[in-house]
């Protein structure tokens, strides 16, 4: 006779199996982010060393019309970010090419669950990064103006950047076929805010630049952050920017969805 006592294991693909499996594969992730010392050190300390070599390089040449660690942080903050979920591309398609997926999806672990393992990854690691960046910046004169309903309105636009990035690089990690080609995913995140408002005031660059400066989606994340910690209002630039976050989170989970399916097939 079966034990009718006994709790029942929820069924393949149930909400609640996902979750178990989703939260099993963030800790392996998490787990192999910390060991992987030379990578974490770089997301720590790239961002730190290129917010220092801007404030104290260049900070005393360009003129934002406030102090210039005052005015960089917010777009250190997102370099940060996007750098940090970038490396989701490399892990993914890791797993990928040493057949780790193939290995999991043996014990009926589903390719949402594995993606989303290392979208929390991602963000424990971006987490610990911009704990870093605040850190530094706190320590070099940055001086934010934000309430408790300002920084958790920031944070809540940085976690919604990341989670984007993450989801996005985890497509392209599935898109890719060897580390080295998802690697180069991380050349362009990092490439991208530099033609926005992170560094500069976008009226000083060329006037060519003027549209794609303004309009890409790291500018109004950027601009949301700095009027949010700096106390400042924020205008339209917070809803650009969670649109931006949403529909690029969109794309990209059913883009991921659909790529795992292929190459699993």
């Amino acid at each position: 006779m079966p034990d009718l006592t006994a709790p029942r294991a929820a069924a393949p693909g149930s909400p609640a199996r996902v979750l178990t499996h989703s939260l099993v594969m963030a800790a392996r992730c998490t787990r192999l982010s910390a060991r992987n010392t030379d990578a974490l050190l770089t997301s720590l300390i790239l961002p730190v060393m290129l917010m220092l070599v801007f404030v104290y390089f260049f900070g005393g040449a360009i003129d934002t019309g406030t102090r210039y660690v005052t005015y960089i942080v917010p777009g250190v903050l997102v370099l940060c970010a996007g750098y940090g979920a970038a490396a989701t591309a490399v892990g993914v398609a890791g797993d990928m090419a040493e057949g780790v997926v193939d290995c999991f999806r043996s014990l009926d672990v589903g390719g949402t669950s594995l993606m989303a393992g290392h979208v929390a990854a991602s963000a424990a690691r971006n987490a610990a990064a911009t704990g870093v960046v605040l850190a530094v910046a706190l320590a070099i004169g940055f001086r934010p103006e934000a309430g408790p309903a300002g920084w958790a309105a920031a944070a809540g636009v940085l976690a919604a950047y990341v989670l984007a990035l993450s989801w996005l690089s985890a497509a392209v990690g599935l898109l890719a076929k060897s580390t080295e080609a998802a690697s180069g995913f991380t050349f362009l995140v990092l490439f991208l805010p530099y033609p926005s408002s992170a560094f500069v005031l976008v009226d000083t660059m060329p006037g060519w630049l003027h549209g794609f400066a303004g309009n890409q989606p790291v500018t109004p994340v950027i601009e949301s952050l700095r009027g949010l910690l700096l106390g400042q209002p924020v205008g339209g630039a917070l809803w650009q920017a969670l649109a931006w976050c949403a529909g690029i989170l969109t794309v990209s989970v059913a883009a991921s969805g659909m790529l795992f399916r292929r190459r699993t097939a």
